[in-house]
C-alpha cells in the first residue's frame, strides 16, 4: 500500500486562506495590513522569478507590499541605508533582502542589519537566540523549517514522544527544524537526533524515525530500505539532475529529485512529501504568516 502523499501545495493554500481572512478581520478592526518590502540587488533571473512570486502572493492576501529593485553595482552603504529607512517605516512589518548578493557587499552585515522584530526570515541572530530559548520567546521561525512543522502537524503526524532523525545540519533547515521539533510546544515534544552525511552508521540512525526530515542536499541519498515501516518522510531536497521537453511547451524543463528515493520509499513509508510539490510551496506560505505575525505582535494581537 502507498503512502499518504503530504500535498504542500494543498496545504499552501489553506493556510493563505486562513491568512487572508486574519489580514481582512484586522484591517475591518485597526484599519492596518501587514506592510512587507522586498529588496532586490541586481538582476539574477532566478532571484527575480522567486521576488515576482512572493510580490503576488502578498498582493493575494491583501498585503501593503513595497518592491525595491536596486541595480547591482548599489554599494553596500547605500543597501544598509535602505535597510535603515524601512527599519524605521511604521507601515512595513517585514523586511526581506532577496539573497544571493551582489559578491561587493557583505551579506551577514546587511542581514543583521535587518531589525530583529521585521526579519520575517528569520535569520537575525537575535531570532535564532529567541527560537533556541523557545516558548513565548519565539517570534519569526525560519519559513522552510516552519513549513515542514506544518506539514507534519496538518497532516496528522503525532508528534509528542515520536522520534525525529533529521538528516543534514544547515543553518536554514537542519539545524531549526531540530530545535524546532524539541521544544515543548504544539507540534513538538520530539525526542530528536541530527545526523548527516558524515555520520557514522546513517542507515542506522534513519531506521529508528518515526519522523524523517532530509536536508541533505544529495540526490536519492536515503534509500527505501532505510525508512522504518509506516514512518513520515519529509523530503526537502530538491537537486536538479537533468532536462527533460515539457509536453505543454516544448521548452526544456529541470528534471527535479528529492534527497529520497522516492518511488520506493512511499511503499514503505506510512506518509511523504513528493518533489517538486512538497515543502517547496510552503516556504514562501510562511514567510507571508510571520509578516502577519509582525502586525500583529505590534497591535498587541495574541498570536
Amino acid at each position: 500500500m502507498s503512502a499518504k502523499l503530504i500535498k504542500g501545495s494543498e496545504i499552501r493554500e489553506q493556510i493563505l486562506a486562513e491568512i487572508k481572512k486574519e489580514v481582512e478581520d484586522i484591517k475591518a478592526k485597526y484599519g492596518k495590513v501587514p506592510g512587507l518590502v522586498t529588496i532586490l540587488v541586481g538582476e539574477n533571473p532566478a532571484s527575480i522569478s522567486y521576488v515576482t512570486l512572493k510580490v503576488q502572493t502578498a498582493h493575494s492576501l491583501g498585503f501593503h507590499e513595497v518592491q525595491d529593485s536596486q541595480p547591482v553595482d548599489l554599494s553596500e552603504e547605500a543597501l544598509l541605508a535602505l535597510i535603515d529607512k524601512y527599519n524605521k517605516d511604521e507601515s512595513i512589518n517585514g523586511i526581506l533582502v532577496q539573497l544571493p548578493l551582489p559578491k561587493h557587499i557583505n551579506e551577514k552585515k546587511v542581514l543583521t542589519a535587518i531589525d530583529p522584530d521585521k526579519d520575517v526570515d528569520g535569520f537575525h541572530p537575535v531570532n535564532v537566540g529567541r527560537l533556541m530559548i523557545g516558548g513565548s520567546e519565539v517570534k519569526f521561525p525560519p519559513c522552510t523549517p516552519a513549513g515542514i512543522q506544518e506539514l507534519i502537524v496538518r497532516s496528522g503526524t503525532v508528534t509528542k514522544g515520536a522520534e525525529v532523525v533529521v538528516v543534514g545540519r544547515s543553518n536554514i533547515v537542519g539545524k531549526p527544524i531540530a530545535v524546532m521539533m524539541m521544544q515543548k510546544a504544539k507540534g513538538a515534544d520530539s525526542t530528536v537526533t541530527v545526523v548527516h552525511t558524515g555520520t557514522k552508521d546513517l542507515a542506522g540512525h534513519c531506521k529508528r524515525a518515526d519522523i524523517l526530515i532530509v536536508a541533505a542536499g544529495v540526490p536519492g541519498l536515503v534509500k527505501p530500505e532505510w525508512i522504518k515501516p509506516g514512518a513520515c518522510v519529509i523530503d526537502v531536497g530538491v537537486n536538479r539532475v537533468g532536462e527533460k521537453v515539457s509536453e505543454k511547451t516544448g521548452k526544456p524543463v529541470p528534471i527535479l529529485r528529492g534527497d529520497v528515493d522516492f518511488d520506493a520509499a512511499k511503499e514503505i513509508a506510512g506518509s511523504i512529501t513528493p518533489v517538486p510539490g512538497g515543502v517547496g510551496p510552503m516556504t514562501i506560505t510562511m514567510l507571508m504568516a510571520n509578516t502577519l505575525k509582525s502586525l500583529k505582535f505590534k497591535l498587541g494581537i495574541p498570536v
